[in-house]
């Protein structure tokens, strides 16, 4: 509707300056004309005076006639610049002019609107114009043409490590793999690199670190021992061929030198709890650990279920912390409570059902427990 509106003013604005100057026209050339007629008159009054004065003696003859003869000549020289009245073949014109500026341009215009618009269209919702399929084209139409620049200045390192994850992002593994592979031969090695490019190899392989991608995770070890995403790939690695206890050790030890904001931290401590090497969590910090040490297995079991107890009893109360559902469900698991961390899931997802990401989050680390459904 807002559309139409702002057509229809447009339309009444063209109009309006096609009638303007024909309606200015006209008004000044009457204007004029009654100006002219009125000078006349008044002289032709100055000359009835003067006779009138010459009858009543109130004047000279002489000088009546210098009076009468120099207003004949304004006289005569006001009639002479007097316009002619317009023909009616100019009026004609303006109103055939008038009538084709409101009937015409609306036409035209709807007749150029017709074949080039969409008048059928229907209105299309803000919040589905970001999930649009031509977004996604978009996407694809820049990565042509970087791809194509990329064709006319293959040694463009930079260029490179701009595609490679973009073409990962969308599913092109293995052209992902050539890029990062290219990305490495005009950059340089780098931990990073490496591990970038065996992530990439194990998505080509469906989530299998193959031989090759394993050798890629190495190198980037070798670069840094510390490069976390070589780290946790190394430790997949070592629970796909079942060595479930060297990929424990791996990620345990990941997770002592991760920050305590590390975005990918859920994921490893996720994984831990999936070979049966986690703790139940909330983690424990450096006091409790010690003070644990000396405790009996019972005293210890009391004390980590109380903890648990504590967080459960909290996140009813605040159930937005997806971090703290995931804790929970995964310190059932861990106690061998399969029961209570299927009722924790299922409370964690009608606590963050309204916020999309936070449900995305959610739903991702149940599926890293073994909780899909």
């Amino acid at each position: 509707m807002t559309l139409w509106f702002v057509f229809a003013l447009m339309t009444v604005a063209a109009i309006f300056a096609v009638l303007w100057p024909l309606g200015r026209g006209s008004r000044a050339e009457r204007q004029d004309t009654e100006n002219q007629g009125s000078e006349v008159a008044v002289y032709k009054d100055q000359l009835v005076e003067i006779e009138r004065d010459l009858t009543t003696g109130l004047i000279a003859a002489p000088e009546a006639e210098a009076a009468r003869v120099e207003i004949s000549r304004r006289l005569l020289a006001a009639a002479g610049s007097e316009p002619a009245a317009a023909p009616k073949s100019s009026v004609k014109w303006r109103r055939a002019a008038a009538v084709l500026a409101l009937i015409g341009l609306p036409l035209v215009a709807i007749a150029v609107y017709i074949p080039l618009g969409s008048p059928a269209l229907r209105d299309f919702p803000l919040a589905q114009r970001d999930r649009a399929p031509g977004m996604a084209q978009s996407l694809e139409n820049l990565v042509v043409q970087v791809e194509q620049h990329l064709e006319k200045n293959p040694t463009d390192g930079r260029g490179w490590n701009v595609l490679a994850p973009v073409l990962e992002r969308l599913g092109r593994y293995d052209d992902a793999v050539r890029a990062y592979r290219n990305a490495l031969t005009y950059n340089g090695e780098s931990a990073e690199r490496r591990s970038d490019l065996g992530e990439a190899l194990s998505a080509a392989a469906g989530g299998v670190v193959t031989a090759e991608a394993k050798t890629e995770f190495e190198r980037a070890h070798g670069l840094n021992a510390d490069d976390p995403k070589a780290n946790y790939f190394l430790g997949l690695a070592a629970e796909q061929d079942g060595r479930k206890d060297d990929a424990a050790n791996i990620w345990r030890a990941l997770l002592a030198k991760a920050p305590a904001d590390a975005p990918w931290r859920s994921l490893v401590q996720s994984s831990l709890a999936r070979v049966g090497g986690g703790s139940a969590v909330p983690a424990l910090s450096d006091e409790t650990m010690a003070v644990a040490k000396d405790m009996s297995e019972g005293d210890r079991s009391a004390m980590i279920r109380g903890m648990v107890e504590r967080l459960a009893t909290r996140l009813k109360q605040n159930g937005d912390d997806v971090d703290g559902w995931l804790r929970l469900v995964r310190a059932y698991l861990v106690m061998g409570d399969r029961d209570k961390a299927m009722g924790a899931s299922t409370d964690a997802r009608q606590a963050v059902a309204n916020d999309a990401e936070r449900l995305r989050q959610l739903n991702e680390g149940l599926k890293n427990l073994g909780l899909d459904g």
